[in-house]
């Protein structure tokens, strides 16, 4: 479609619908609580919009629901598979190809055979999965980003970047021996969805490759990250997405993907590589743990419309609303007063709520006391990334995240520019009155990932 037109549309039509879940607020107080203030124990028909993550919640296209039909059952050697297997080969250049029951597999897979004990893996960020299953190995997470990355409040135009000085300083500092890998999260998840520049990514893989040490990247949204390539680096704007995307990978030494993001579907994932003896032992891992190596814990037809997905995502159409359609909502909270990590990232926005919630410390969970009174007021869940998700103890000492953020996760092909005008209203009644926010308190939550599952309670009133 020919640019220049104010209104956004979707480059799709509607052809099922699902009834969302309205609520009174007294409803709401009450699953709240039930909860134990935290959003991944809401029953999700007490959701009315539901942005806690934009994994696994896409809306599958007619063609994906054909393949799925399609989708051989077979134990082993299923032709889905090898449908699946020639997609990524031919998307990523890669040789090995094993699929797995969504990323954090492919993570604890790979892990569990670069990782160990006096490893370390550095990183643009990790994100929460990734972190807990290098730490779960015995090997040490260490982000590298870029320092305007923690500025939320400038815009740039990649700030999804690796310090390239910082990662040279940190190989000569452990040594090859010691580092694991390089991982590139594409986009950079943890620090506001932004993306990674090519000319970054290609010089991390010449550091990486003069010291010998593996790049991998994880690429839940490499289609996204490809997208912002193309309309902000210079030299990229008339090559197609599909040329953007076989560069990225020619960098790299291996990836997994989450396919519940970027390829659209509700479950599914992979693991590829060229690393023959890697592979050898991956496979042993997965079957232990996934199922056998053509199947990875998914079945057929969760094969075939990973491989349908993979290729509708390089859709410029697509794209171009995607990304259009997150800029429009982070410019309708910009307008409201609300701050927001800037510029917005290619699949949320991310409100910053230690500057919307300075009266509230660290300690008091600010971007989870905001995501539950955006919940209260209207049925909005969205998950908080932040001292919850990223703080930690040490020696009894409380050590917050370097952010207190809220991720706005807007599920792929689901919901429409109402839902979003709606949105934005809710969000700009919230920041109206923050001040009156409520700090929490954490009353008990496991030593990893403590975010799922951790229970927690309003701060008593002064």
């Amino acid at each position: 479609m020919e640019s220049g037109w104010k209104t956004i549309i979707e480059p799709f039509k509607i052809k099922s619908v699902e009834p969302l879940g309205f609520t009174t607020r007294g409803e709401r107080e009450k699953a709240l609580r039930d909860a134990d203030y935290n959003l991944f124990a809401i029953p999700a028909d007490k959701v009315l919009i539901d942005l806690l993550t934009d994994s696994g919640t896409s809306a599958m296209s007619s063609d994906q629901w054909s393949a799925i039909m399609r989708g051989d059952e077979s134990y082993a050697g299923a032709r889905s598979f090898y449908e699946l297997e020639r997609t990524v080969r031919d998307l990523t250049g890669l040789r090995f190809v094993m699929p797995v029951h969504q990323g954090r597999a492919a993570e604890r897979v790979l892990f569990s055979i670069a990782g160990g004990k006096g490893k370390v893996v550095l990183s643009n960020s990790h994100f929460d999965t990734t972190r807990a299953n290098v730490e779960a190995s015995g090997a040490e997470a260490i982000d590298l980003p870029v320092p305007e990355a923690l500025d939320f409040s400038v815009p740039g135009d990649f700030k999804g970047n690796i310090d390239l000085r910082a990662l040279e300083a940190r190989l000569r500092e452990f040594g090859r021996e010691r580092v694991a890998m390089i991982v590139m999260t594409l986009t950079n998840n943890s620090l506001g969805g932004q993306p990674v520049s090519m000319a970054n990514l290609r010089a991390a893989s010449e550091i990486a490759r003069r010291q010998r040490v593996p790049l991998f990247l994880d690429i839940a949204r490499f289609a996204e990250n490809a997208w912002f390539i193309k309309r902000r680096e210079s030299g990229y704007a008339a090559r197609s997405v599909r040329e953007i995307v076989r560069e990225i990978f020619s960098y790299a030494d291996g990836c997994w993907m989450s396919a519940k993001k970027d390829a659209f579907v509700n479950i599914g994932g992979f693991l590829a590589l060229n690393d023959e003896r890697w592979t050898m032992e991956a496979r042993e891992i997965l079957i232990l743990g996934e199922g056998f190596t053509t199947y990875g814990g998914l079945a057929g037809r969760d094969l075939e419309a990973m491989a349908v997905g993979l290729r509708e995502v390089l859709d410029e159409h697509y794209l171009d609303y995607r990304i259009r359609s997150i800029e429009y909502l982070g410019e309708g909270l910009r307008s409201a007063g609300v701050p927001i990590v800037e510029p917005p990232g290619g699949h949320a926005v991310y409100i910053d709520a230690a500057r919307l919630l300075p009266h509230i410390p660290a300690a008091g969970y600010p971007a989870q006391a905001l995501a539950c009174e955006l919940y209260l007021t209207a049925g909005v869940r969205s998950v908080e990334i932040g001292s919850l998700m990223f703080g930690r103890r040490e020696n009894g000492a409380f050590i917050p995240a370097r952010m207190e953020l809220v991720r706005l996760a807007v599920p792929r092909r689901v919901y429409t520019q109402s839902h979003v005008d709606f949105l934005i209203e809710a969000v700009a009644d919230v920041a109206s009155r923050a001040g009156t926010i409520r700090p929490l308190r954490l009353v008990s939550a496991p030593p990893r990932l403590a975010h799922f599952t951790a229970k927690l309670a309003p701060e008593a009133a002064a």
